[in-house]
């Protein structure tokens, strides 16, 4: 036994010490910490913004860093303090467990940020969690002040502690301290980024991005009045809010709107003056042309798509705030027309206002992604890779109906049955879609070699663009952002050659496939053994050799025989032959019994 315990420990013992040695690398010329940071993050949960898992991530590999490091505290019965001290640093993992123990702290105080929303208490442990992650930043960049760490290193825990310490001085409110604490960390991520490669850089650039909203925020609560319009810009260049300010921002936005709001009493639609009282469709009309002048100047169709749908979200709101102002009024909900004037309600007028904006919003968020579909189906040459799906025309079709269907709901809206000029404007936008629609249709007939429809729905697609052109002659102003119909003319015209040079070339192949040859007369392959056909079905699973199953043909019967000379035939007697019965009675079954009988 004790030698093979001797054996065993010798086989260990190598393979131990060549793992120490592989781990234990000394910290000079080794830049870390916000390299690994970011990985751990982004593959452990803050990808989608689970603050918890994160958290777990952390205090897992705590205990194996501790465990691999023999630097345990204390037992399961009594807990024993240790420092990491400068003559430890031989070993960088001994700065990775203080870094991963402000990771742990700071992760659990976002997850409280999170709650907090809910449960107000929350708010106070979520400050002990930033101090605690503050004072392990502290302590790291402390060690990290030794000679036996690189430049590098040392930069990069003192932007950490001074993002950590901005963090907590947000939460508290201290604007002055915040701001300088989170510039530091600017300047410090803005330097190296400068002096390193680009693959590096880019995540430096990436921690700069994310600080600067917090800097403009502490900016604007110090009194700088103009941040408040840059931080507006980076909430529409990035279509939505993100990180620590995100809140902060929203609520900043709906106050500054909310007191331009107070000074803005009417809006004018078509010639005619509403009154607006409501404070929430206010706020939505004045930050109407800000996110639309954002959404023009957007280049990414993500960033477009999520500001539409943020556009859409508000003007939602707005469209129930102005329903629930109508509820209380039955009788003019009902009779939404005034007997004075012969026109609608003012409410209710708004309420067709919004929900033309609403409407207006989804025809153009469509037709974006129409172009976008477009642009990739001219690009689209190579075949599908990967089993991604590759756009085809058909989706095109199903987003030109989604806007048809809206464009039949715009001249249903109370208060303008009467607007000739607008119903018309509606009319010749209908054509222009309607064309665009008939074009895609055709397209995907192309695909499967029906020529005679494709050439149809061209033929109706030039007949829409003709009609759009005799009566957009006073409407050009307000057709300016309708697609082009004399491109889609041209792109017609040249899609009917093409078809028709395929339709020939087609019907020549087909010609060609017929020659006698090939001509199969229906029968099967054993009735025809002494003529030379090609037949393809012969080598398929449905090839017609025979008859099955087979006709029905005529056989002899099996002979009948009938035996007529038997009624003819006199049989002899046979009475001689035949055993006579004897007389029974009492006297016989007696004998019967005591075996008497002959």
């Amino acid at each position: 036994m004790l030698a093979e315990e001797a054996r065993r420990l010798s086989w260990r013992r190598p393979r131990r010490t060549r793992r120490t040695r592989s781990r234990s690398r000394g910290t000079s010329g080794t830049a870390w910490a916000w390299r690994i940071v970011k990985e751990s993050q982004q593959q452990h949960g803050l990808r989608h913004g689970d603050f918890q898992r994160y958290r777990g991530y952390c205090s897992r590999r705590l205990r194996r860093l501790r465990k691999t490091l023999n630097f345990k505290m204390g037992n399961r019965h009594k807990f024993t303090g240790k420092k990491v001290t400068e003559e430890l640093l031989s070993d960088n993992r001994y700065l990775l467990l203080i870094l991963m123990d402000a990771e742990r702290a700071w992760s659990y105080a976002m997850q409280l940020k999170q709650e907090a929303n809910t449960e107000p208490r929350k708010r106070f442990h979520l400050l002990s969690r930033l101090r605690k992650a503050v004072k392990h930043a502290e302590e790291l960049e402390r060690l990290c002040e030794s000679n036996r760490v690189d430049a590098k290193t040392k930069l990069e825990a003192q932007a950490y502690t001074a993002y950590l310490t901005g963090m907590l001085r947000f939460e508290h409110q201290e604007w002055k301290a915040a701001m300088e604490a989170f510039n530091k960390c600017k300047t410090i991520y803005e330097k190296l980024a400068s002096a390193f490669t680009d693959e590096q850089a880019t995540l430096y650039n990436q921690r700069v991005e994310e600080i600067s909203p917090n800097i403009r925020y502490c900016a604007y609560n110090i009194g700088d009045q103009s941040a408040i319009s840059e931080l507006m810009q980076m909430r529409l260049r990035s279509g939505g809010t993100e990180g620590l300010v995100a809140e902060k921002l929203e609520a900043l936005i709906t106050q500054t709107r909310a007191k331009q709001a107070a000074t803005m009493s009417e809006v004018e639609w078509r010639g005619r003056t509403v009154p607006v009282k409501i404070d929430k469709v206010r706020i939505f009309l004045l930050g109407l042309a800000d996110t639309e002048a954002a959404i023009a100047q957007a280049e990414e169709e993500e960033t477009k798509e999520r500001l539409f749908e943020s556009l859409l979200s508000e003007c939602r709101d707005a469209l129930q705030a102005v329903r629930e102002e109508l509820k209380p009024d039955q009788k003019q909900r009902d009779h939404s027309l005034e007997v004075d004037s012969g026109k609608v309600s003012n409410i209710q007028y708004l309420h067709s206002y919004l929900t033309y904006i609403k409407l207006s919003t989804a025809i153009k968020r469509n037709e974006s992604m129409a172009k976008a579909l477009q642009k990739a189906l001219l690009q689209q040459q190579q075949p599908e890779e990967d089993g991604k799906r590759t756009p085809r025309p058909q989706d095109l079709i199903r987003l030109y109906d989604i806007i048809l269907q809206n464009l039949a709901e715009l001249p249903q809206l109370p208060g303008l049955e009467e607007d000739k000029s607008f119903l018309k404007e509606i009319g010749i936008k209908t054509l222009v879609y309607k064309a665009y629609r008939c074009f895609f249709i055709a397209q995907s007939y192309v695909l499967v070699k029906k020529w005679s429809e494709a050439l149809v729905l061209y033929d109706r697609v030039l007949k829409y663009a003709s009609e759009v052109q005799a009566q957009a002659g006073t409407y050009k102003n307000n057709l300016k952002e309708l697609p082009d119909v004399q491109e889609l003319i041209t792109q017609v015209n040249a899609e009917k050659y093409s078809l028709q040079a395929a339709a020939i070339l087609d019907a020549d192949d087909s010609h060609e496939t017929e020659s006698p040859s090939q001509v199969r007369d229906g029968k099967p392959l054993s009735e025809r053994f002494e003529t030379f056909c090609l037949d393809p079905t012969l080598v398929s699973k449905q090839a017609s050799l025979v008859h099955f199953p087979p006709n029905f043909q005529p056989i002899p019967c099996k002979p009948l025989f009938f035996d007529l000379a038997l009624n003819h035939v006199t049989l002899p007697p046979l009475e001689d032959k035949v055993e006579q019965k004897t007389k029974s009675g009492l006297t016989g079954y007696i004998k019967g019994i005591f075996g008497f009988r002959s």
